[in-house]
């Protein structure tokens, strides 16, 4: 999904990078071995990427979340968003990085419940939180604790939600096109089968 608005500044080129976008592209390549689309888009305001980054690298190295249960978070909101760049590339994430069985992935994708019961309990809080925008319900956060979560879980959501809420909002404003490592996943198609 993309917003009916497009910004008008075109995404960051390696030849005009200045200054901190400069860095935080540098930065991306060394450590991704490419510039993610998404980050180009963002570096127009380098305080918005600085940011994404320093949030997302907080949930995902300093979280209590496994790589898995990480994905289940960050697809879940992606789909909720209507962020197609973000559902392709935690789609790759989650089945070539994380380890998340297909079939849950595609679950997600589809907005459908994980046939695991802990992941779904993940999946039905982090959805929660999402639509409540953060104002749980009492009885939804102690069926989420039941499962095996805590308050930290809780406020890792909440850091979780803050970072796609980024990403998802600038790819539809930016009208971000899919890198191609991502694109096998691209919306629409199916995630093939381990």
């Amino acid at each position: 999904m993309t917003a009916e608005f497009r910004v008008e500044i075109k995404p960051v080129s390696d030849d005009v990078a200045e200054g901190q976008a400069k860095d935080l592209l540098e930065g991306a390549r060394a450590k991704l071995g490419f510039v993610p689309n998404m980050y180009r888009g963002m570096a127009n305001d380098p305080g918005l990427l600085s940011t994404y980054l320093h949030g997302y690298d907080q949930f995902r190295q300093s979280g209590h979340f496994t790589a898995p249960e990480q994905e289940v978070v960050f697809l879940t909101v992606s789909e909720a968003n209507g962020c197609d760049y973000c559902t392709a590339a935690h789609s790759m994430l989650a089945i070539n990085v994380s380890k998340l069985a297909p079939e849950h992935t595609q679950a997600l994708r589809d907005g459908k419940p994980l046939a695991d019961e802990k992941l779904e309990a993940l999946r039905q809080f982090t959805h929660h939180m999402w639509e409540t925008r953060g104002l749980p319900s009492k009885a939804n956060a102690e069926a989420f604790k039941a499962a095996g979560y805590g308050d930290v879980h809780v406020l890792e959501i909440i850091l979780a939600l803050a970072v796609k809420t980024i990403s998802n909002y600038a790819n539809h404003v930016n009208h971000t096109e899919v890198d191609d490592v991502f694109a096998p996943f691209a919306v629409g198609k199916e995630v093939e089968p381990a």
